[in-house]
């Protein structure tokens, strides 16, 4: 069988696979007023990690949804057994499965990427409300690669391309978005990274197969080969 890096993802059960993991998403979300009324979307929720989070913190409307039917069954037993009433959905990003102006917050924590991203930033302005705010995670293209490094990349992560931070900015200005900010994510790396907010999440499948075990490795291996040409940017955009 020929699995995706998005495959190995979901047999891993790896939450807070964005750069920064739940420590990150915290330090985000604390700059933003968020109470009891505020309706959250998170997109790519995964195994649900930062949804739970969300709504054991804020009490607040949380909607996560994910494409993969793997992630979603295990999002849902995490929130089955934290009994928190979160509405999970199963759809895509490039069509979302919501009416017009229907969120405050939308978060995409390494998502938009694996996606058309023209059409799921455009379905992102949707449906947030006026004033609402698009909290996103994204990988940059610090400086060229070769065709072949490139295709390597692209092939391997099956995202549609590699953008520039000036790439990303205009299309979310194209979208709509009035209000952009981009703060560079740089890997904070001091005494507290092993408290438990830095700690890997993982709800494995059973009988992992070895191809999916290649996968993860491969993974680490570009992740390492390609770190000063590749980054991560946190972009705020509002309406």
């Amino acid at each position: 069988m020929n699995y995706t890096y998005l495959d190995c993802l979901a047999s891993f059960g790896v939450g807070g696979a964005h750069p920064g993991g739940l420590k990150l998403t915290k330090r985000i979300l604390s700059r933003e007023y968020i109470d009891q009324e505020t309706s959250i979307l998170d997109v790519g929720c995964g195994t649900g990690q930062t949804s739970a989070y969300i709504a054991e913190k804020y009490r607040c409307p949380v909607t996560s949804l994910d494409s993969n039917t793997t992630m979603l069954l295990k999002a849902k037993q995490r929130f089955s057994s934290l009994q928190l009433p979160i509405n999970v959905v199963q759809g895509s990003a490039e069509s979302l499965p919501f009416i017009d102006r229907s969120f405050d917050f939308i978060l995409s924590e390494s998502v938009t990427s694996f996606t058309n991203v023209s059409s799921t930033i455009m379905e992102f302005k949707r449906v947030l409300k006026t004033n609402g705010v698009l909290l996103a995670i994204e990988m940059v293209l610090e400086d060229s690669l070769s065709q072949e490094d490139l295709n390597t990349m692209v092939d391997f992560y099956g995202v549609s391309q590699l953008l520039t931070q000036s790439e990303w900015y205009n299309l979310f200005h194209k979208a709509g978005f009035k209000q952009i900010t981009v703060e560079r994510y740089k890997s904070e790396f001091d005494e507290n990274e092993n408290d438990i907010d830095s700690a890997s999440d993982f709800l494995l499948s059973e009988n992992i197969d070895d191809q999916l075990l290649e996968i993860f490795e491969k993974h680490v291996h570009l992740t390492k080969k390609y770190s000063d040409r590749l980054s991560f940017c946190i972009f705020r955009c509002c309406i």
